[in-house]
């Protein structure tokens, strides 16, 4: 026999190791959470959510994350849908502006990995916790327009607050 019969099963184990190595690791997770900040913007007065997920494996096309967030100023839970692109190193899913959010509370927030047609692929289960209340956000944007111009009507109060607040209701506790 030739060396290169030898070498045959030798090159094989070869070439499959790779994807017996890959096979070990498949978790069978498409993503993981791999970042959560709650977001106070002082010069626009809102607070947000702001998470990032890192792909475990390719995103196929079509994919969908459907991200639910407990409300903090109570009633229907926000709930928000963004496509997934086959391209993206990591995904980013913002919650829209919150009221009501308190220092220390822990607030619920489902993602759901849908495929194409709404087959649910993956469920990931989180809380965001802000290390500040709401209160330290004036009570309007403090600019507006494109020239960053100094809010009209926060004219005569220069520490942002408004004799009506903000105008939001929050639940007791808030």
């Amino acid at each position: 026999m030739s060396n290169a019969t030898h070498m045959r099963p030798f090159l094989a184990a070869l070439l499959a190791a790779p994807l017996l190595l890959g096979a070990c690791r498949d978790t069978g997770k498409l993503f993981e959470l791999s970042g959560r900040l709650v977001v106070f913007n002082y010069r626009v007065s809102t607070v947000t959510y702001v998470m990032t997920l890192n792909p475990l494996q390719p995103i196929a096309e079509g994919m969908m994350a459907v991200t639910t967030f407990e409300n903090p100023a109570g009633g229907e839970p926000l709930v928000v849908s963004q496509k997934l692109f086959p391209n993206n190193q990591k995904v980013t899913i913002q919650s829209p502006p919150l009221e009501c959010v308190v220092k220390d509370h822990p607030y619920k927030v489902s993602i759901r990995i849908e495929k194409a047609g709404g087959g649910v692929l993956q469920d990931i289960e989180t809380t965001m916790v802000s290390s500040q209340d709401e209160n330290v956000l004036p009570d309007r944007p403090l600019t507006v327009g494109p020239g960053y111009d100094p809010n009209p009507e926060l004219a005569g109060h220069p520490d942002g607050r408004l004799p009506g607040g903000r105008g939001v209701s929050c639940p007791a506790g808030s």
